[in-house]
């Protein structure tokens, strides 16, 4: 008889998954394709995510379940480490330290009992009003691919299954249980599906299946997207999973569909709707054994290497974790501007600091549903100024409700930073019951926020406006008449010290956006929370920037540093099957900085319709006062390509193309040179 041991091989596993296939009775088969009772759980838990929730897996045959815990900013489970958001993360252009922050999480996520992290949110941010936009990377799908594949990487060293959702077009939140999204061929193959094909050839494990329709299908019955594209294109070797509670919507049409687990429990995946189901032969017992051989081969795959270490409780929240978490909330933070030099603020000439606003001294870590990161030691904004200054300078607080009070306090000071944003309350998940989070339906800030803004800087010239969030925040009202300004996101458990040594210059901010802030958001694609229906366009974000010519208040890819950066001698190598960028970088500031090289492949003779120019490389990189450094980077043929719907094939074009390579996508902030491509 097969058993099963530690260090199987995949042919082995194949073998021991077709033999328990060949034992099983048709109840034992479809229990591999629901939840265990978690709902139960939840309840008796007195919430949800204070646990691991098995699913699967078979006692009688040796087959371990899978433990699911979620994302994306930490493994869920109290006490964990909380990191920046992933948008956060997203501006740090860092994928070592992502895949560094997947490594944490996949440790966490052992010593916490779990097996699988249901938390590589790679959705794309279509429109900044999206109430979990904070959960992904940014607005270009092929950043958020290579982010998106980071964390697998670094999650999976631990024998973690690694989800990537939601798949697919995931990207409204309050009408995601019912909203339709139409969208063309060459739009859902070259937008809405790119990152998710990067994360399944870095080996992902598991998909997620989205809440949403697409086509008038629901994701988790949408044979197109699951059996023909993922499983069939792509080769996708692991088993999907719906979103929970409302993933699946009919029996039939998710087993037909290609939904092989249904979570958090059998509803529509219930062993007599099966068997009825099979008995009068609207489906197969074939379509049963794939479903279950793929959730056991998946298992089995991960269950049985062998582990790189071991992984005690001790290692949850500990503080080497902490200082990963640190690193991100350093890294990811965004000076967007600057003038007069009034960052970073010098301790010598301050005796006293004013800081203002509720958010200064509120655990604000991001959204209150699926993602939440249940912890208290949260460093806030004040406690993080007051823990790096100590008793060297007077730090005053003032929350802003009291405007004559506000004036006094920045009178006083010899500096003033206001601390202003968004919370839980006004973007997330949307949690009914408890009337959160949900899609934003103004991008400003609030009324009041503004009016501390306009209030403090009017007494004082020395105003840093640090802002607070998960995406893209418009300042159209009040940027003009404020020195500086940092977005410093929701920036996990370290980022009131990460925050405190930027602002001082212990750290040189080199965090850059992830997404366009328009200055009218009339520029952005049309976004209904509410909608049944909605069609996503081929542009959006700088690729609509660039194509209507809209300037941007903040453009993609934008971010300042205390120090100053040049580039110089861009060249291109084409080889038979990639293009090679080598350009010299120049620090010709006074302080050591990092610089995020950022290459951009121009589509301007294209005879199709393409964008002006899409990302297609970069590189986070350190420099000394003058240090010059090359930076590399190598661009695939095959990343040049646009699908031919005609055809259904993807095609490269023979033509001339534009290479940049700069400092944000802004056109000024870029060298430039063509190629074409060898026959």
């Amino acid at each position: 008889m097969i058993e099963i041991k530690k260090g199987m091989t995949e042919s082995e596993i194949e073998d021991y998954v077709n033999y328990v296939l060949e034992q099983m009775t048709l109840q034992e088969k479809v229990a591999q394709m629901i939840g265990n009772g978690i709902n139960i759980k939840v309840l008796f838990d007195g919430g949800f995510g204070k646990r691991v929730y098995d699913a699967a897996g078979s006692e009688k045959y040796n087959i371990p379940s899978f433990k699911f815990t979620d994302g994306p900013r930490g493994v869920i489970i109290p006490g964990s480490t909380c990191f920046p958001v992933s948008m956060a993360r997203g501006a740090s252009w860092d994928l070592d330290l992502e895949e560094r922050v997947g490594d944490v999480i996949g440790k966490e996520v052992r010593a916490n009992g779990g097996n699988l992290f249901g938390g590589v949110c790679i959705n794309n941010l279509r429109h900044p009003s999206w109430g979990r936009a904070q959960e992904t990377y940014g607005e270009d799908t092929f950043q958020i691919g290579e982010f998106g594949a980071a964390l697998t990487r670094g999650v999976q060293k631990h024998n973690v299954m690694a989800t990537a959702k939601h798949f697919a077009a995931n990207s409204i939140e309050k009408a995601r249980f019912k909203v339709n999204v139409k969208m063309d061929e060459r739009t859902l193959r070259e937008v809405y599906l790119p990152h998710f094909k990067r994360c399944v050839e870095e080996g992902c494990a598991t998909i997620m299946s989205a809440y949403n329709k697409v086509r008038g299908k629901y994701c988790g019955h949408n044979d197109y997207l699951l059996r023909d594209i993922l499983k069939g294109e792509w080769s996708f070797q692991g088993f999907v999973h719906s979103d929970w509670i409302h993933g699946v919507k009919d029996t039939v049409g998710g087993i037909t569909g290609g939904l092989d687990v249904e979570m958090p429990r059998a509803k529509y995946y219930k062993f007599k709707k099966i068997e009825t189901a099979l008995q009068e032969s609207k489906i197969s017992e074939t379509l049963i054994d794939e479903a279950a051989s793929r959730v056991m081969r998946t298992i089995l795959r991960y269950t049985t290497k062998e582990d790189p270490q071991t992984y005690e409780p001790s290692l949850i929240g500990c503080k080497e974790h902490r200082q990963v978490a640190l690193e991100a909330a350093e890294k990811s933070m965004v000076l967007l501007k600057n003038e007069k030099d009034v960052l970073p603020l010098d301790k010598k000439k301050i005796n006293k600091l004013a800081m203002f606003g509720k958010l200064a001294r509120v655990r604000n870590t991001g959204d209150h549903g699926s993602s939440d990161v249940n912890i208290k030691k949260v460093i806030t904004p004040l406690k993080g100024i007051r823990n790096f200054l100590g008793d060297s300078i007077e730090v005053a607080y003032d929350d802003g409700k009291d405007p004559r009070g506000v004036k006094n306090t920045a009178k006083e000071a010899d500096a003033a930073i206001v601390v202003v944003g968004l919370t839980y309350k006004d973007e997330g998940e949307y949690i009914i019951e408890k009337r959160t989070g949900g899609d934003r339906e103004n991008l400003s800030l609030h009324d009041d926020h503004i009016e501390l803004i306009k209030a403090v800087v009017s007494e004082n010239e020395k105003c840093i406006v640090v802002l607070i969030g998960g995406s893209a925040i418009t300042m159209e009202g009040w940027k003009d008449h404020v020195p500086a300004i940092l977005l410093a996101w929701y920036s996990g458990v370290e980022g009131g010290n990460a925050l405190a040594k930027i602002l001082f210059g212990d750290v040189n901010p080199g965090g850059k956006l992830p997404f366009t802030i328009p200055k009218d958001p009339q520029h952005l694609p049309f976004f209904d929370k509410n909608a049944e229906e909605i069609e996503y366009g081929y542009y959006h974000g700088y690729t609509l920037f660039d194509k209507e010519s809209y300037e941007p208040a903040f453009p993609f890819g934008y971010g300042l540093s205390y120090t100053s950066f040049n580039y110089s001698n861009l060249n291109v190598e084409v080889t038979d099957d990639k293009i090679i960028a080598t350009v010299d970088i120049k620090n010709s500031g006074k302080v050591a900085g990092d610089e995020i090289v950022q290459l951009y492949i121009g589509f301007e003779l294209s005879q199709i319709d393409r964008p002006v120019k899409l990302l297609k490389g970069f590189s986070r990189m350190n420099l000394e006062p003058n240090e010059i450094k090359p930076v590399k980077i190598e661009v695939p043929y095959k990343n040049l390509a646009w699908y031919n719907p005609k055809s259904k094939s993807w095609e490269i074009e023979q033509i001339t193309y534009t290479l940049y390579v700069g400092s944000s996508s802004r056109k000024e902030d870029l060298l430039s040179t063509q190629f074409n491509l060898r026959n």
